[in-house]
């Protein structure tokens, strides 16, 4: 019996110095990773960090919410555009895109028909044409608003860069406008603008 207990203290001492080596390690440990959690805490609550990252969080958010404005622009202008193509066939519906043809300067619109107060025809011209606008009523005003204003009474105009150009005809009369305006309109798209 004095066996058994001297073996029972001898294991009780050797469990409780096992146990003290233990707790001083998942004391150490627990020190460590408290360390590590209060450093990372405090690095990001730092304001140099938080302004950074929030700027570049802002910036891409900018960059993305800019792509979606084009994107969704570029596709409402194909789709007025494609309307324009198939309005084009028609003498009563505007807006109308209309194209160069091959080998002529001239497009001609014959026997249109103005059902509101005006009527937009798009048209790509290249850099270093000009384009003059003439129709048969003096009644109808012929006016560039895209991309920029002119008015053709006052002349040709120059263009300068490939992009959308829109031509408004407008009744300019000094009575009511007719229900449905019939008119002619010719448009000029020559290559010698600088020349």
């Amino acid at each position: 019996m004095t066996k058994q207990r001297a073996t029972l203290k001898q294991y009780s001492q050797s469990n409780n110095k096992n146990q003290g080596f233990f707790r001083s390690r998942y004391m150490y440990g627990a020190l460590v990773g408290t360390a590590f959690l209060s450093a990372l805490l405090v690095s990001a609550c730092s304001p140099q960090t938080h302004s950074d990252s929030r700027s570049s969080v802002t910036d891409k958010n900018t960059i993305s919410r800019n792509n979606i404005e084009k994107n969704s622009k570029n596709i409402e202008d194909g789709i007025k555009n494609s309307y324009a193509r198939l309005a084009s066939k028609r003498s009563d519906v505007c807006p109308k895109l209309i194209e160069e043809g091959h080998g002529s300067q001239v497009i001609e619109r014959l026997a249109e028909v103005m059902v509101n107060d005006y009527c937009d025809y798009f048209l790509y011209p290249r850099d270093g044409q000009s384009i003059s606008v003439a129709t048969n009523s003096r009644q109808i005003e012929a006016l560039l608003i895209v991309p920029s204003l002119h008015n053709f009474a006052n002349g040709d105009y120059q263009v300068t860069s490939y992009d959308k150009h829109i031509i408004r005809l407008s009744y300019n009369g000094a009575t009511h406008k007719p229900k449905d305006l019939s008119y002619d309109v010719a448009m000029t798209i020559s290559d010698n603008a600088y020349l």
